[in-house]
Formats: C-alpha cells, sequence, structure tokens
C-alpha cells in the first residue's frame, strides 16, 4: 500500500485478520509450537486468531527471519499462519527486506550456524505499507514534493526489484478528505467481507483436494504447474493476459502470480471460470507500482 501520511494505510493493515478465517487445528498446533519455542505463549494460552505481527523497521535480520545465540525465529515465523505488516517499508535496512525473499518463496525460514542448522516454517501473507516518497506527499492533487522529483525515485529504490517482484498486489490509497469523515459513505461490514474470503478459502480446499493434492487450501500455495492447471481463462481474458504480459514484460514469477490472484478474485466471486474481469483486476495490481514510480 502506498500513500501519503493518515491514509490509512496501518489501519487497513490492523483489520486484515478479521477477515481472515480462524486457524484450522491443525494450523493452530503449529503457530502454538513456534510460539512456544520463542517464549510467547503466555500461560499456555492458546487462539484460533491468526497471528498478527508488526515490527519496528529498525528491526534485524535476526529478529525479522531468525537468529541469534540459540537460533530462535523471528517475526517471519510468529507470523506463520498469519499477516506480517512491515510498516514504512523503505526505511527498514535493504538486507533485511532482502532476507523475506526466500522465506516469500518457500515459505520457511533457514537459520545455518556453524553448528547446527534450524527451519523454521513462515507460510505468511506479507503486507507492507510506505509513503510514496520521504515527505510523503509526492503524487498528491495539490501537493509538491519537498525535495524535488528524485526524492521519490530515491525513496522506492530503497526496495530491491527481486522483493518487489515477490508482492501480488500494489495499491494507491489516497488522501482521506475531511468531507469523507464527516459524511461517511455506506461500508459493508467486516462479517460481511470475512464469510466472502471463507466461502473462497472452501472453494480452494474442496478443488485442491479433489485434484489430489489435499495439503494445499490456497491458491497462493499452488505450485506453477498446478495453478496453470486451475485456471482457464475464456477467449477474451487469455487474450488480455498475452498482451499484458508482452507489454508490461512480465517476469516468470510475476505472470503466475497474476494467475494466482485471478484465481482468486474468481472464486471471491464465486465463479469457476477466471473471466477477463478477473485477469483485468489482477494485472491492475500488478502495475500499479510501476505507475506510481512513472509518476516520479
Amino acid at each position: 500500500m502506498v500513500g501519503p501520511p493518515g491514509s490509512g494505510k496501518s489501519m487497513l493493515a490492523a483489520r486484515l485478520p478479521s477477515i481472515l478465517p480462524p486457524l484450522a487445528p491443525a494450523e493452530l498446533l503449529e503457530v502454538s509450537m513456534i510460539h512456544s519455542i520463542a517464549g510467547q505463549l503466555a500461560g499456555g494460552r492458546l487462539s484460533d486468531r491468526r497471528p498478527y505481527r508488526a515490527p519496528h523497521h529498525s528491526a534485524t535480520m535476526a529478529a525479522l527471519v531468525g537468529g541469534g545465540f540459540r537460533a530462535r525465529p523471528g517475526e517471519a515465523s510468529l507470523a506463520h499462519h498469519g499477516v506480517l505488516f512491515l510498516d514504512e517499508f523503505p526505511e527498514f535496512s535493504p538486507q533485511v527486506l532482502d532476507a523475506l525473499r526466500q522465506p516469500l518463496e518457500t515459505s520457511e525460514c533457514v537459520i545455518a550456524r556453524a553448528n547446527h542448522r534450524v527451519s523454521y516454517p513462515a507460510a505468511i501473507q506479507l503486507v507492507a505499507a510506505m509513503n510514496p516518497c520521504r515527505c510523503g506527499m509526492a503524487g498528491e492533487p495539490g501537493q509538491t514534493c519537498a525535495r524535488g522529483p528524485r526524492c521519490m525515485a530515491d525513496y522506492q529504490s530503497r526496495i530491491s526489484a527481486p522483493l518487489m517482484d515477490r508482492i501480488d498486489i500494489r495499491i494507491d490509497v489516497p488522501a482521506v478528505s475531511a468531507s469523507d469523515l464527516i459524511r461517511p459513505m455506506a461500508a459493508e461490514a467486516s462479517a460481511a467481507v470475512a464469510a466472502r474470503v471463507a466461502r473462497a478459502r472452501e472453494a480452494q480446499r474442496d478443488r485442491f483436494a479433489a485434484l489430489g493434492h489435499s495439503g494445499i487450501s490456497t491458491n497462493a500455495r499452488a505450485s506453477t504447474a498446478l495453478i496453470e492447471r486451475i485456471v482457464e481463462p475464456d477467449p477474451g481474458g487469455l487474450q488480455l493476459l498475452r498482451d499484458a504480459a508482452e507489454k508490461m514484460r512480465f517476469s516468470a514469477r510475476g505472470y503466475h502470480r497474476v494467475l494466482k490472484v485471478a484465481r482468486t478474485l474468481a472464486d471471491l466471486d464465486g465463479k469457476d471460470i477466471v473471466g477477463r474481469i478477473h485477469l483485468a483486476e489482477a494485472i491492475s495490481y500488478r502495475i500499479a507500482g510501476e505507475r506510481l514510480a512513472a509518476a516520479a
């Protein structure tokens, strides 16, 4: 999420666990064991609420992916089966952020030391938020960046391209005006959104189970071969995907991530076929970051 200060990015991220389904018994056991190893299972209390971790941008590599004298799990593993929220994304050390590249691909954090090697699970949903530039106002109507046009490019370049390629959805979060707060529009309740998410998750579990992959419960965890098998766009959607991939020069990873997002959007709509509208929305989420960079 990219937007000026006070636009609600952190609030949106904090509300995300409220629309996610509760932990399954096996997931609850895994989360509890990780928190127990880290010494954070206070009083042995268990909860089926998905973890939500929001480390400060001064966190070290050991704090984020694990390590230290006893190689304890880091924030990425403590957010296993939940949400890892990184606010002020570019303010993190570039080396610390790049340490997340492997966990995002393999869903595990491997800590290697001279005398031992430890692997902690890290199937996380990474959510990040950032201002468009260091002063925070670049690209906003009626506002100008105090440091000139290079401020945005220099600020965003702190995030490496390989890491950005692993982020599926990139959205702009515009500033909220006073009139929006005084006369708020009708909004969908979190309970209604949570019910729609639960139906989509159930449809995904049933689909993978029918294909003999009962260990996979979400589209995000599907292999590239499997996602190509379950995504069969209509002719219009297939042409749109081909044109977008050539024009935007998607990487192989980016291409398959678009398919996963489109399949999830179709599941949220209750559709068996991935249509052109789902692919168009998935592609728009992929290129939003590129539009923002071009504005610099």
